[in-house]
Parts: structure tokens; sequence; C-alpha cells
């Protein structure tokens, strides 16, 4: 996406930066100036604009960072592996290395949970909690598990495919659809943000090559490996991710609460944003440590 365009009328514009890092051209948003260190991992064809509402309340008690995945949003490709899992927690953490941003605590929405879980597991990390917003950890079930990586892969071999993708998906019947089929129902607004990104051939192709080199084959392994709180939040009509697998999660991990929540979808947190923010904000204060107690404060770049 071409950020000159954009600036204008994206959410926090006046917060966002670019470095690069891993190969990549990252897009971050930054604010809050103490308070533990908090990153913020969205999903697959998101961007850092889904967390457009919970930003700045959270930035009253925490440092801040909000990220767009390579190829997605504003921020470049990654190279080779750099779209798989691990190879995201691997660009991710060489981020983070390079901005000095010690992360003490992480919210994921869908892969964005994943993507963290993998960052705790690989880089020996410690987090005060990790906060799963409809959390995709496990295999789709079905036959769309079994079909979903192979013709992600199949339609990001050509770049013809992410162009053909976009013209489809910007049509507002096309975008209505895909919106519905999350189980959420989003403002005007939310609707005009997600309409940008997916007529965008690059953040399709970003998408696109993300999904093709997912696999979450080893997630049960991998939740069974992590031992820092985990807390997720749940919306009953998600219809991307089963709210099931929140339940067959909870015999996984070691320690881990879910709040299930009636009426809400895959994009809870768009939804219904101060029930986020209630929820992110009692977990951070539930885990902390005494020694993070007083967090330094952490100049903004």
């Amino acid at each position: 996406m071409d950020w000159e365009q954009q600036r204008h009328h994206w959410p926090h514009a006046g917060l966002s930066w670019f470095i690069e890092a891993a190969g990549v051209r990252w897009h971050v948003q930054q604010a809050g100036k103490q308070g533990p260190r908090v990153l913020l991992l969205h999903g697959t064809g998101a961007s850092s604009h889904t967390w457009r509402d919970m930003l700045l309340p959270l930035s009253a008690h925490a440092q801040v960072l909000a990220i767009d995945l390579p190829g997605h949003g504003f921020s470049s490709l990654a190279e080779g592996d750099g779209m798989s899992l691990p190879g995201m927690a691997k660009g991710i953490g060489s981020l983070l290395e390079h901005m000095g941003f010690a992360t003490q605590a992480f919210i994921g929405h869908s892969a964005g949970a994943a993507i963290a879980a993998q960052m705790v597991l690989d880089q020996g990390l410690q987090p005060q909690v990790l906060i799963g917003i409809n959390p995709a950890w496990l295999p789709l079930p079905g036959l769309a598990g079994l079909l979903f990586p192979p013709a992600a892969k199949l339609l990001a071999v050509t770049s013809l495919v992410p162009q053909w993708f976009a013209r489809q998906a910007s049509s507002p019947g096309v975008l209505n659809k895909l919106l519905q089929s999350t189980g959420s129902t989003l403002d005007e607004h939310g609707k005009y943000l997600y309409a940008q990104l997916v007529a965008s051939p690059a953040h399709a192709q970003g998408a696109l090559k993300m999904m093709a080199a997912w696999d979450l084959s080893r997630g049960a392994h991998k939740l069974r490996q992590l031992h820092c709180p985990v807390r997720m939040l749940i919306g009953d009509k998600d219809g991307t991710v089963p709210p099931l697998q929140a339940r067959q999660a909870l015999e996984l991990l070691s320690d881990a609460e879910s709040d299930i929540r009636p009426g809400y979808g895959h994009l809870l947190h768009e939804e219904a944003p101060q029930l986020a923010i209630d929820f992110c904000l009692n977990a951070l204060t539930a885990t902390q440590r005494p020694d993070e107690s007083a967090t330094a404060q952490m100049p903004l770049t």
C-alpha cells in the first residue's frame, strides 16, 4: 500500500514511522511512555489498523507497539521463509531487538497470537502474559484445514492472482460477504479501512503468501510447551476460528483462562473495543510481577 496516499485518513498516522530490520521495511505505531512494554500483533489479512480503538486507551497504562506484519498494510514482504510462522517470529524478534523494545506482554489477534507463542518458544521469552483474542493456534477442522494451505500455495505462485483478488474483493458485495463470514458486524469506518486493504494487490499478495507458508500442524505441541500465563478473549459467533478451539487450548496450556463473550465474532476487538480494552488491562494487572510495577519510562523514537 502507498503510505503517502493513505496517511491522511489512516488511524493514528501521527504515531506511525518506518524502520528497516531483517530485510523488511516495517510500518509501526508506538504510544505510551510508562508501564509494561506490550506488543500488538494482528492476524492474517489485517493490519495495525485493527487496534485503532485500543491503541490510545492501552497507552495510558503501557508502552504499546503495533506493527504491520510483513506483506501486510504498509510493511514490505519478507524474503525466503520470512512469511512462515517461524520466519515471522524471527523477523519480528529482530525488529524488536533493533528498536530496543524488550516485550513484556503480547496481545495477539487470530494468527497474531500464534506468532506471539512462536516468539516466546523460539526466543526463550518469559512474558508477563500472552493475551489471545480469538487465537488461531490449532489447525482448522475438517476439509478447510486440509485444503487451505495447498490452495493458498497455488494462488500465491503468480503475481496475477493478487491483482485479480484485489479487484474482486474490493467490490462492496464481496467485501461485505468476507466480513460477514467472520461473524462480526463492523461500523462504516471499519468497513472502509478493510476496503482500502483488500483493494491493494500488494496487501493481497502478502496475505496469500502468509497463508501459503502457514503451518499449524504442531500447534497442540507448541501449546503444551507454553508455560507463561495465557488469557483468551473469545467471541462465540466467530466464523473464522471455531470457539471450540479455545476449549481445546485450555486443556493443553499450563496456565490459561478463557472468557467467551456471546454475540461477537472474529473481530470482537473491533466490534467492542472497550470490552477488549478492559479484558487486556485486567489481564495485565492480574499477572503483573512485583519488579514490573514501576517500569522505567521509555522514550519514543
